[in-house]
């Protein structure tokens, strides 16, 4: 699911009826319960984190900052992919995260032509002032940090021939629910996992799971 050709032969640059771009925006927002140095160290170090909680998705290390992630096999139509996308977690600056979409090798298999993939993430960092009255019925002084969570996801898929023959409203909505089912995968249960796997590496009670707004 990323940009596995030639830019030249990009199919974000291709205006053929067969080629079918989707676009789906996601935001959401973890409650960490540590101060923002202790979160954006936790960050910082994702050579830890990223492979563990990325499961079940297959994750290779490119270097230091890249990974190659294969999402699943997704279906539509009959038509089926398995998206591969390369991510590059890049160094924070004063609190801010981004990560962008690289392409990633094609050593242990062939380029695929049938999608492109443009991922584009930023997690910010918050601290949150816990309120004297709040402090003074809890009794405590914990810190907390809210991880803002957003995603500009857009996919380029080219379609059989014969599916161009079908509705066109038809193909946009099915082609929409195969997106949100790939942003679920990649963003709304990588989100749990990681506020999950902080707590639990620092020893701390981890916030109820919250519904986020999909």
């Amino acid at each position: 699911m990323l940009l596995s050709i030639p830019a030249t032969d990009s199919l974000r640059h291709n205006n053929e009826a067969q080629v079918r771009c989707y676009r789906s925006l996601f935001s959401d927002r973890m409650e960490m319960r540590a101060s923002p140095e202790c979160v954006a160290e936790y960050l910082d170090h994702h050579e830890g984190w990223f492979q563990r909680c990325a499961a079940p998705m297959r994750v290779k290390a490119l270097d230091s900052q890249s990974y190659a992630l294969t999402l699943g096999r997704f279906s539509n139509f009959g038509f089926e992919v398995e998206p591969r996308i390369g991510l590059r977690l890049l160094p924070q600056q004063l609190g801010d995260y981004q990560i962008i979409t690289i392409e990633p090798p094609h050593d242990d298999q062939p380029p695929c032509h049938h999608y492109d993939v443009d991922f584009k993430a930023g997690l910010k960092l918050e601290p949150h002032e816990t309120p004297v009255s709040e402090m003074a019925v809890s009794n405590t002084t914990e810190q907390t940090t809210f991880v803002t969570w957003n995603l500009d996801l857009s996919v380029w898929i080219q379609l059989p021939k014969v599916i161009t023959l079908l509705p066109d409203g038809l193909v946009q909505t099915s082609g929409d629910q195969l997106l949100r089912e790939i942003v679920r995968q990649i963003s709304r249960r990588l989100t749990w996992k990681v506020q999950e796997d902080f707590h639990a590496s620092h020893g701390l009670n981890c916030p109820p799971r919250r519904r986020a707004a999909f």
